[in-house]
């Protein structure tokens, strides 16, 4: 038998073998091992808050919660992910990654990239074909803090939603001309579904209701017939329809309007918001 003259060597080399070996497998190893799970923005819709915990990797569900009290009213699984025990059993989760809101249907956007359409009346859950999911799922909206405190968490989240039927959702000016920026948004009565405007004031935090059950001049109490609508600065010379006089603003306007139709002025008098027709 012929003496190994380089044992350690050997030792070395197979030692070294091993090391490389790890590291080789302690990546594909931690690359197994998914990533937390979304944290969703809740959207709140007529009063109830959509919520999609993420707790559970074999399913992805929503919870509808009372937006005051945060009581659990249903809970509602939109998919469920098959579990094949050969594989780790962690990287097969698949979890929401986003809700929105588009009329009466809540959006639910998967990591996977698949869209559900839940008809929040029926429950019923419609997964939408790849095409239209771009088309169907609406952007995240940005809405100023002071509509938030206003409308979406104040005295007005009681009777109305923030309205997205039209863009712009909002609009910026000072509109009662105290020298604070103004908001005016898009809102719909929640009892009767009617449209209108809430006007936030920005130096008191108050919201004056035009439309959504509140008649204003020819405007009437519902403004589903609004198409388009603009600021219409203060500074600006506008001879209203019938008059002979440029009408001076205190603050800005809002020109509100039906396409190809009739539009109208709503601007501050000094003690109300009040409808000036500009066509019929």
């Amino acid at each position: 038998m012929i003496a190994d003259k380089h044992p350690i060597n050997r030792v070395r080399v197979t030692r070294l073998v091993l090391s490389v070996a790890a590291l080789v497998l302690v990546p594909s190893l931690v690359l197994s091992k998914r990533t937390a799970p979304p944290t969703v923005t809740p959207v709140v819709h007529e009063g109830v808050r959509y919520v999609a915990p993420n707790d559970n990797g074999r399913r992805g569900y929503i919870e509808a919660r009372d937006a005051h009290t945060n009581d659990r009213i249903w809970e509602l699984t939109v998919f469920t992910n098959p579990i094949d025990p050969n594989l780790e059993e962690d990287v097969q989760w698949v979890f929401i990654e986003s809700l929105s809101i588009q009329d009466d249907t809540l959006i639910v956007a998967s990591e996977r990239k698949n869209t559900y359409a839940i008809d929040l009346k029926t429950k019923a859950i419609t997964q939408l074909p790849p095409a239209q999911t771009q088309t169907a799922t609406p952007q995240p909206h940005n809405i100023p803090e002071v509509v938030e405190r206003a409308v979406m968490n104040g005295s007005l989240a009681k009777g109305y939603d923030v309205s997205f039927h039209l863009i712009p959702s909002y609009l910026q000016g000072d509109f009662n001309g105290d020298g604070n920026i103004d908001v005016a948004v898009l809102v719909k009565q929640r009892a009767t579904g009617k449209l209108g405007i809430a006007i936030v004031h920005g130096g008191m935090g108050k919201a004056t209701i035009l439309g959504a059950g509140t008649a204003i001049g020819n405007g009437g109490d519902d403004f589903a017939w609004m198409d388009s609508w603009q600021v219409y600065a203060k500074n600006r010379a506008v001879h209203a329809a019938g008059e002979t006089s440029v009408l001076r603003l205190r603050g800005d306007a809002l020109l509100v309007s039906k396409t190809e139709a009739a539009s109208a002025l709503i601007y501050w008098n000094g003690e109300k918001y009040v409808w000036l027709q500009q066509g019929d």
